[in-house]
């Protein structure tokens, strides 16, 4: 009911939409606001809140400088706010703006058949993915919007992880503050921002409600999670991660003025290796049907890589979009063959045997004359990855499949893996993660069966290939840990070095031996030409391969320290 003073309503009907927009499809993501606002209105809310830069996608990065995309999207809101003169619910949408000769990251506020309010995100963030200084205008400091009486603040994003904004929110009267955010995953990136938001509620004394994007975004994959915390700190609601939906809570006035979200439902949380699973499943699956790829097609070795790589991308398409292609040559044991084959028998997919003898001993024997007088090492080794990676790309170009490449962050960071070889491919689900988690992943998923996929369950990795020392097969038993460390150990080391940006005096100090310490810097600083022609990957980590982390090529710096 309506306060008798203020005339105010006492309780409020916000409809959460957790959605996956499309970057870049305007009308796409118009209609599935539109298809949210039905939803919404079914339910009984009075109003919807979408995602930061909802209608056009998030992270737009320079396209929002094309002015004509920008005024698409502009024309976006204004046919949507049309909509809400049906007396219906109201809608606070994300988008680019462009005003006063700025350029801005805005929410809109669309109530009664028009545009009632805009406001501007004031805190653009410059560091990690994140790059909106580049684009975007700084907006004012906000002052709250006025919703059928209700004084809600709207702090996007970036703008809740200080204090100012906030602060400037509560003291000109907002009585909730509403947050929309595109704020992508990473490892523990829930409890964060949980902090955050408990830090602001403390300050403010006002409840959030933190509305988070879902979907894959190239790297960037964006988890949800919505939550809503109380002015007391305590748990409103939460929203599943990695689940669409489009939930209504309730919030209701007390006769101090406070809203409070008691009594809305809270999803469990979901544990660290079944977020990253999910991470990597929702970004193939989105890079691969955004980019309208019909399905996928990876080599498959008998090794843990490829074998996680498969069932990735079965959970994310179903095993009929997925072709797997065992490319045996002289090296390849009979271990592997059979692993293979029991692997894509698990993950029920089309699997072929393609052996690589001839085009490998027609590249040799063309090269005889040159190669003549030298012995054989790592060139007649990349000739059998590369002549795989030529085979995948031709299967890829006859039947329009995308090739899924398979190299781990280890693998990556040393550069142990073959430009034009095995580092062909469009995307790579498990760039970001260390070969001892792809490790720990495997086992996981055999033992468990995530919501909303689209793979079996039991078990789809087999147990021998997470079990035996793992090796490229290139040369006559060879393993990976004739040229590295131990896994463990090279894992413990690099963590160090990427994602703390420690010094080698520092890793020296945990216990490491100072040679191999030097070595493995060496080797991650030269394999940054590789990385730089590497395809996309899943970001997991703080600290993943491209857009957080931007070394030079170039670089005899080395850690004398």
């Amino acid at each position: 009911m309506p306060d008798s003073m203020t005339g105010a309503a006492n309780e409020l009907r916000i409809a959460i939409a957790q959605l996956n927009p499309v970057l870049g499809d305007i009308e796409g993501n118009l209609a599935l606001a539109r298809k949210a606002r039905e939803k919404a209105a079914a339910d009984g809310a009075d109003l919807l809140v979408l995602t930061e830069l909802f209608i056009s996608g998030y992270s737009p990065e320079d396209l929002v400088l094309k002015p004509s995309f920008v005024a698409a999207c502009q024309r976006a809101v204004q046919a949507f706010a049309a909509d809400t003169a049906d007396g219906g619910p109201g809608v606070l949408i994300g988008s680019p703006w462009s005003e006063n000769e700025g350029l801005y990251n805005a929410v809109a506020l669309l109530d009664g058949g028009e545009v009632s309010a805009v406001r501007f995100k004031v805190d653009l963030p410059n560091y990690g993915v994140f790059d909106e200084k580049r684009v975007f205008d700084v907006g004012p400091m906000p002052g709250p919007i006025s919703f059928r009486g209700i004084r809600i603040g709207v702090p996007i994003c970036e703008d809740i992880w200080g204090e100012e904004i906030v602060e400037c929110l509560a003291e000109t009267g907002a009585e909730m503050l509403i947050v929309p955010n595109g704020s992508p995953y990473s490892r523990e990136k829930h409890e964060i921002r949980l902090q955050i938001a408990v830090a602001r509620v403390v300050e403010s004394d006002l409840p959030i409600l933190y509305v988070n994007q879902l979907g894959g975004q190239d790297e960037l994959v964006f988890d949800g999670g919505s939550f809503g915390l109380d002015a007391d700190r305590s748990l409103a609601f939460q929203l599943q991660a990695f689940a669409e939906t489009v939930t209504t809570v309730t919030y209701r006035r007390d006769a101090d003025g406070v809203w409070s979200g008691k009594g809305n439902a809270c999803a469990e949380p979901l544990c660290s290796d079944e977020t990253d699973w999910l991470a990597c499943v929702v970004g193939l699956r989105d890079y691969v049907n955004k980019n309208r790829f019909p399905g996928v097609v990876l080599g498959l070795s008998g090794g843990i890589d490829s074998a996680v790589c498969a069932a990735i991308a079965v959970d994310a398409l179903g095993p009929e979009r997925v072709h797997c292609v065992m490319l045996p040559y002289r090296y390849t044991s009979s271990d592997s063959l059979e692993d293979a084959q029991a692997c894509a028998a698990a993950l029920g997919v089309r699997y072929d045997t393609i052996p690589i003898a001839e085009p490998v001993e027609g590249f040799l024997s063309s090269l005889s004359g040159l190669f003549a007088e030298t012995q054989p090492d790592t060139t007649e080794e990349n000739l059998q990855s590369r002549t795989r990676g030529t085979i995948l790309m031709a299967i890829s170009n006859k039947f329009g499949s995308m090739v899924v490449t398979t190299g781990n962050k280890s693998e990556v960071s040393v550069g142990y893996a073959t430009l034009y070889g095995d580092m062909n491919g469009g995307y790579n689900p498990i760039k970001d993660l260390y070969k001892t988690e792809v490790y720990r992943l495997a086992r996981w998923r055999n033992a468990r069966v995530p919501e909303g996929i689209d793979g079996p369950g039991g078990e789809v990795i087999p147990v021998r290939i997470i079990d035996k020392a793992p090796t490229a097969e290139l040369r006559e038993n060879q393993t990976d840990q004739d040229s590295l460390p131990p896994y463990d150990m090279l894992d413990a080391i690099l963590e160090g070095l990427v994602e703390e940006e420690a010094s080698v005096a520092e890793i020296v100090a945990r216990g490491f031996d100072e040679a191999i310490v030097r070595r493995i810097e060496n080797l991650l600083y030269i394999a940054e030409y590789k990385r730089r022609q590497a395809a996309p990957g899943v970001k997991i980590t703080e600290k993943n391969f491209g857009r957080d982390r931007r070394y030079p090529i170039t670089n005899r710096f080395r850690d004398r320290g």
